[in-house]
């Protein structure tokens, strides 16, 4: 499908900042109105949720082990510098485990309820009018390449993570600063990650949603930013997965210049 010229903002970049979360709470409440949506979306969320605490409490408990492993070099300092060096090393790796636990689970409940994802969007686009020139292509058909997409992105999350991991070694910056860049970057990320269900629905490939999300990153961080930060919110994630597809729905509309 041919790649649309993208749609100016309506407003400035604070304005387009709240008017993402306010598509993001607008899909909340879509979904909060059909309780039947919300109950068969919560199944892949919960299967998704059990893998991935797993593996980041396994994580977390290990941290002091895999912070002395990454700082061998100060093996042989003194131990008051020692201890701090690995001491920023077990926060900083805490810190990007989470942001890729985040982006995993996030792929992980999309792929395993890919089916009731999109039948959820299109009843979203279909409430505002449908969509025109709808690609006829059924999910099992574009199941592998939503997969690869998604791999891809965790990956791109992994290279982000290093970054923001050497960042934690800096004392002070390390500490405020990582913590909010952690949002910044995994509400990016969420946001081109669940948009992929609307915009996968459309025939459009993740290279395609990234520069079209792109030209209203502010619209998108004010979508993904608060999602991230409700992520984080113990089990949170599993009851707001459904909100956020809508709400990821509503923001495709808005980008591609349809009624939402």
């Amino acid at each position: 499908m041919a790649i649309p010229r993208t749609v100016p903002a309506r407003s400035g970049p604070v304005g387009e900042f709240f008017t993402g979360v306010g598509l993001l709470f607008r899909g909340f409440g879509l979904v909060g109105r059909s309780p039947g949506l919300l109950l068969l979306g919560l199944v892949p969320g919960v299967i998704a949720a059990v893998i991935v605490a797993g593996g980041l409490f396994a994580l977390v408990y290990f941290s002091g082990d895999l912070a002395s492993l990454v700082t061998w070099f100060a093996a042989h300092w003194s131990a008051e510098l020692r201890d701090l060096v690995r001491t920023l090393a077990q926060i900083a790796l805490v810190a990007v485990s989470i942001l890729v636990a985040v982006l995993t689970f996030t792929a992980l409940t999309l792929t395993i309820g890919d089916p009731f994802y999109e039948a959820l969007s299109k009843r979203i686009d279909d409430r505002f009018g449908g969509v025109p020139d709808l690609p006829d292509t059924p999910w099992y058909r574009t199941f592998w390449r939503n997969v690869g997409d998604s791999v891809r992105m965790i990956g791109v999350s992994l290279f982000a993570s290093v970054f923001l991991f050497l960042l934690g070694f800096i004392p002070f910056v390390g500490q405020t600063a990582v913590p909010a860049l952690d949002a910044g970057v995994g509400g990016w990320f969420l946001a081109v990650e669940i948009s992929g269900v609307p915009f996968n629905r459309r025939g459009y490939r993740l290279r395609d949603r990234r520069r079209l999300l792109g030209a209203h990153r502010a619209l998108a961080l004010g979508f993904g930013v608060p999602l991230f930060l409700l992520f984080l919110v113990p089990f949170a994630a599993i009851v707001v997965m459904p909100g956020a597809v809508a709400g990821a729905t509503l923001l495709t509309r808005r980008v591609l210049g349809q009624a939402h």
